[in-house]
C-alpha cells in the first residue's frame, strides 16, 4: 500500500511562476482590478504620474523628468506586485486543479431501467447522466458521476481523488455508501444512483474551489476591506486638501513652491494600506492550497474562516478519539446462564452483522468456542442497527436474537413480555463501562443471557492535541453513542473537556443550537446519514469523504482521506489565515508611521524651513526622499508574498497572548523595517540622483 497527500509546490516553480507573470499583465484591466478598490486606486495615481511623466518630457512641470518618470515606474510596479501577489497564490492551487483534469476522461456509463442487477443496460455517456439515473459499474471501470452505492458491494480505487492507492470497500447502506466520479472499481460490480448533474460534481467543485475561480470574499475579508477602503477615502481627502493648503502657505511665507501634483499621488499612495490590499487576496486563497497539502478540500472560503474562530469542538468517539475499531474480547454470563450460551446468541445476532464490531464477534464465537455458521437459516430476516434504536440482530426460526445498549435491550424484551431482568446485569454491564469498554447486551426473545465486552482503545498522543486546543481556549465534546459509564471513561482518558453519551442525532442537533444561542462558534465532523442534520447546523461540518452522499452535501469542508481527527489541522489552519491576515494589517498600517517622516518634510520644507527637524532619517534630498518612499512602498509587497502564501506560524496560545506576541513583531517590526529600508534605498538612490 502506498499514500501520497497533495504535496507542497515550491512559489518559484516554472509551472507556476510564468503563467502567474502573464496573468498578473491581465489583471491590470480596471473591469478586474476594481474588485480590489485600494488597488484599483493606485492604479488611477499611476496613470496620473504617467501623465505628469510625459508632460515633463515637454517641458511642463517643476520636477526633473527622471522624478516623475521613477515615480511613476514603481506606482505601476506597486499595482503589479499586488497583482502578482494574487496570481501566484492562484496558480499553485490551478497547477493542482491541471492534474485533477488530467484524471477526468469522457467515461460511458452502463444506464440501467430499474436499479437491479440483471435489468437492461442502455450504453450512455457522463455527460448525459442526470440525478435519479442509475447505472451499473463493474471490475475495471470508471465510476461516471458522483453516487450512492444502491445495490452489491466492491472495491473501489479512489487513488485519482485522495492520493490513496489501497482500494476501499464501497456498498450498498450504512456510512460507506458514498462513491466518487472519476473512481475505478477494482473487484466485483455495484449499483450505483447519480445524485450530481454533469458539471455540479464533486471532482467539479474540487477543482473550482482549489484553483480559486469562484472564491467568495469571507465576512471577515469583507470587513477588512471595507476599513481599507474607508483609510484610503481618508488619506484621497487629506491629499485633496493639500494642494489648496500648500497654495497658501506659499502666499503667506512668500517662499517656497507649492506641492505638485506628482508629490500628491506619491504621498497618497505611501499612506494608503497598499501592503494589506495587495496581499488580502493571496492570503484566503493560498489558505485554501495548504489546506489541500493536508488532503482536505473546503467548499467556502467562510468555512476556513470559520474554522479559526471556533470555540467548540464535537468530535465523535469512534475513530476520532479511539482508533474505531472496537473489539469482542470476552463473553459475560448473567443470570445463571453459560458463557457458551451467550457466545450462541451473539453469533446469531451478528451473522448479517457487517460492522468491525459485529465480525469481532464472529471471529471471538469461533476461536473460543469452535461455534461457525456457513450459511443463513431460510427464514433469517436481518435487523440492522439504528442510531433510534441502538440495537441490532437477526429473526430465524421465529426466535428474536438481539444485541445492543443495556437500556435499549431491556426495553425490547420487556416489550416482548419479559419480565424478570437478570440481577447482576447492572453490575456486570457497569464493571465493563467503567473500565473504558463498551457492554452490549445480548437476549434470546425474552430473556437476556449476558454481556459481550467490546474493547476500545484511545489513540496515542490524542491527550496532547486537545491540550493544545485548551490552551488556545477551545472547548472539547467528545459524542458517542455509549452509556454514560463508558463515555465518561474514555472521556477522562482522553482528556476531552465534556461529553455527551448515548447521543441521538436530535441530541447532537440541539448541542449544537444550544453553544450558538450562547454566541460560540461550534465546529464538528461526521459520516453518517444521521450526522446530516448536526452537519448542516455547524458553522464548521468536516464530512468524511468515505461518509454516505447526505453527510458530504451536509458539510462545507470534505476530508479526502477520511481521517475525524483533521478536524484539528482544519481549526490551525483557519487561525492560521486569520493570523497572518491580521499581522500583515498591522504591519502594513505601522509602515506610515515612517512614511510621514519621509514625505511629510520633503514635500513642505521650502516652506517651513522648521520641518527639516522631522528628517530623523536625515534623508539626502527632498526628491530622493519621496522617491525612496515610494520604491520602499513598492518592494515590500514582494518581500512579504511568500509570507502571505505559507501563513504565520500557528502557536497553541492563549489569544491574549499571541496578540501581544504578534504585536511587538509585527507592530514594532512595522515601525522599524521602513526606517532601515528607506533609509538604505535613499543611499542607494543618492547615488545615482
Amino acid at each position: 500500500m502506498s499514500k501520497h497527500s497533495a504535496q507542497p509546490i515550491s512559489l518559484f516553480d516554472a509551472r507556476i511562476v510564468r503563467p502567474a507573470l502573464a496573468e498578473s499583465f491581465r489583471k491590470l484591466d480596471p473591469r478586474s482590478l476594481w474588485r480590489n478598490p485600494v488597488m484599483f486606486c493606485v492604479e488611477m495615481a499611476s496613470v496620473i504620474t504617467l501623465a505628469t511623466f510625459v508632460m515633463s518630457l515637454a517641458g511642463v512641470g517643476r520636477e526633473p523628468a527622471w522624478f516623475t518618470g521613477l515615480v511613476s515606474l514603481w506606482l505601476w510596479l506597486t499595482v503589479i506586485f499586488s497583482t502578482v501577489a494574487e496570481s501566484l497564490a492562484e496558480g499553485r492551487g490551478k497547477a493542482r486543479a491541471a492534474s485533477l483534469r488530467k484524471t477526468r476522461t469522457e467515461v460511458t456509463a452502463k444506464r440501467l431501467g430499474t436499479p437491479e442487477f440483471g435489468s437492461d443496460v442502455t450504453p450512455v455517456g457522463a455527460n448525459q447522466l442526470r440525478k435519479g439515473d442509475c447505472i451499473l459499474v463493474e471490475a475495471g471501470e470508471l465510476i461516471a458521476g458522483d453516487g450512492e452505492v444502491v445495490a452489491g458491494a466492491a472495491l473501489v480505487n479512489e487513488a485519482a481523488v485522495t492520493g490513496e492507492s489501497a482500494p476501499v470497500v464501497r456498498e450498498s447502506g450504512g456510512d460507506r455508501s458514498a462513491v466518487t466520479g472519476g473512481t475505478t472499481v477494482t473487484a466485483n460490480a455495484i449499483i450505483v444512483r447519480i445524485t450530481a448533474n454533469p458539471g455540479e460534481t464533486f471532482l467539479d467543485r474540487m477543482i473550482s474551489m482549489i484553483e480559486g475561480a469562484r472564491r467568495r470574499k469571507t465576512p471577515n475579508e469583507i470587513a477588512l476591506e471595507v476599513l481599507l477602503i474607508a483609510l484610503t477615502v481618508v488619506f484621497l481627502l487629506v491629499c485633496i486638501n493639500l494642494s489648496p493648503l500648500s497654495l497658501y502657505s506659499v502666499q503667506a511665507a512668500g517662499r517656497g513652491t507649492p506641492v505638485s501634483l506628482t508629490v500628491l499621488t506619491a504621498l497618497f499612495v505611501c499612506l494608503a494600506p497598499t501592503t494589506i490590499a495587495a496581499l488580502l487576496p493571496a492570503i484566503g486563497i493560498a489558505g485554501m492550497d495548504r489546506l489541500f497539502q493536508k488532503n482536505v478540500v473546503a467548499l467556502s472560503g467562510r468555512a476556513i474562516e470559520a474554522a479559526g474562530d471556533v470555540n467548540v469542538l464535537l468530535l465523535d468517539k469512534t475513530g476520532t478519539i479511539t482508533l474505531g475499531n472496537r473489539e469482542a474480547v470476552a463473553f459475560v454470563p448473567v443470570g445463571g446462564h453459560t458463557e457458551q450460551e451467550v457466545a450462541e446468541a451473539a453469533l446469531m445476532a451478528s451473522l448479517t452483522d457487517e460492522t468491525p464490531e459485529g465480525r469481532s464477534i464472529v471471529v471471538l464465537a469461533k476461536q473460543k468456542y469452535g461455534l461457525r455458521m456457513d450459511e443463513l437459516p431460510a427464514s433469517a430476516v436481518n435487523i440492522p442497527f439504528s442510531a433510534e434504536t441502538r440495537l441490532s440482530g437477526m429473526d430465524a426460526g421465529g426466535r428474536h436474537y438481539r444485541k445492543g445498549a443495556s437500556d435499549s435491550t431491556v426495553a425490547f424484551v420487556t416489550g416482548l413480555g419479559g419480565r424478570a431482568v437478570p440481577g447482576d446485569l447492572a453490575d456486570v454491564v457497569d464493571r465493563i463501562a467503567r473500565a473504558g469498554a463498551t457492554p452490549l447486551v445480548v437476549s434470546v426473545d425474552t430473556e437476556i443471557l449476558g454481556v459481550v465486552n467490546l474493547k476500545d482503545i484511545v489513540k496515542g498522543g490524542i491527550q496532547e492535541r486537545f491540550q493544545q486546543l485548551r490552551s488556545m481556549g477551545i472547548k472539547t465534546v467528545m459524542i458517542t453513542g455509549d452509556n454514560y459509564l463508558t463515555a465518561a471513561a474514555i472521556a477522562a482518558e482522553a482528556q476531552v473537556d465534556d461529553f455527551l453519551a448515548q447521543a441521538k442525532p436530535e441530541e447532537k442537533l440541539r448541542l449544537i443550537r444550544e453553544s450558538q444561542e450562547a454566541g460560540l462558534m461550534v465546529a464538528m465532523t461526521g459520516d453518517g446519514t444521521n450526522d446530516a442534520p448536526a452537519l448542516a447546523q455547524a458553522d464548521v461540518a468536516v464530512a468524511m469523504n468515505t461518509g454516505t452522499q447526505p453527510a458530504r452535501e451536509a458539510a462545507n469542508i470534505i476530508d479526502l482521506d477520511s481521517n475525524p481527527t483533521k478536524l484539528l489541522d482544519i481549526v490551525e489552519v483557519g487561525k492560521q489565515i486569520l493570523m497572518t491576515r491580521g499581522n500583515l494589517t498591522t504591519f502594513s498600517i505601522a509602515n506610515d508611521i515612517a512614511k510621514y517622516f519621509a514625505i511629510i518634510p520633503a514635500m513642505m520644507i521650502s516652506v517651513y524651513p522648521q520641518l527639516g527637524a522631522l528628517n530623523v532619517m536625515r534623508l539626502a534630498t527632498p526628491l530622493s526622499a519621496i522617491l525612496s518612499a515610494v520604491i520602499f512602498n513598492a518592494l515590500i509587497i514582494p518581500l512579504l508574498v511568500p509570507l502571505a502564501l505559507r501563513g504565520t506560524r500557528f502557536r497553541p496560545m492563549p489569544a491574549e497572548k499571541l496578540l501581544i506576541h504578534n504585536l511587538l513583531i509585527y507592530g514594532v517590526g512595522g515601525i522599524v523595517a521602513p526606517f532601515v529600508g528607506i533609509k538604505g534605498i535613499d543611499l542607494v538612490v543618492g547615488i545615482f540622483v
